[in-house]
């Protein structure tokens, strides 16, 4: 009896912890603050390359949703993690395709938010490490906010064509990569 009970009073403290999705052996919490809103996980998924898993993607909407075009071109709080599962993930590497969902999801034509993406790129200046974290959080009225490993980089000030952009690497009809659009969508 004693052991059922503990049996039963530890999973009861764990709980918590079965809610959070692991990909890739990394643990995603199910939400997310973001000035103010709680937001909620909605999919998550990994991010690969020639076999190799880069990183693991996860989503944060307001409400759950699986409408790609209606998430990028929503004026509400959202949220894009970055986990970083792969050591050879390099700065100039992150830019590099950064750069190319850029050109991805605007149909090349990166005129109008040029300088917003250049001051978002500078967010990869600094060398990126395996279980490194960024946090792309899209705030009405402010911008993009840019965390890694909790710690605010920058923000970008933008209106909504230059979030339209930056969640459109993942959520486009061009994405980064269709399975982790997928999954991010909560349809994997």
């Amino acid at each position: 009896m004693k052991k059922l009970l503990t049996t039963l009073v530890l999973s009861l403290a764990l709980s918590p912890l079965a809610n959070a999705a692991t990909v890739a052996d990394i643990e995603i919490p199910d939400t997310l603050e973001a000035s103010g809103s709680d937001l909620k996980l909605n999919g998550a998924g990994v991010r690969s390359k020639w076999f190799i898993d880069v990183y693991v993607g996860g989503l944060y909407l307001p409400e759950a949703s699986q409408d790609a075009g209606q998430i990028v071109d929503s004026d509400q709080p959202m949220a894009i993690k970055l986990h970083m599962v792969s050591g050879l993930v390099t700065s100039e590497k992150m830019q590099k395709t950064t750069m190319e969902g850029f050109e991805n999801a605007t149909g090349g034509n990166m005129a109008p938010i040029q300088s917003q993406v250049d001051q978002f790129m500078s967010a990869f200046d600094e060398e990126i490490l395996e279980n490194d974290v960024f946090d792309l959080v899209y705030v009405p009225g402010k911008g993009v906010e840019i965390y890694k490993n909790e710690e605010l980089v920058d923000t970008v000030s933008s209106g909504i064509d230059f979030k339209q952009a930056l969640f459109g690497i993942w959520l486009s009809d061009t994405p980064a990569q269709e399975s982790l659009k997928k999954a991010m969508l909560g349809d994997s």
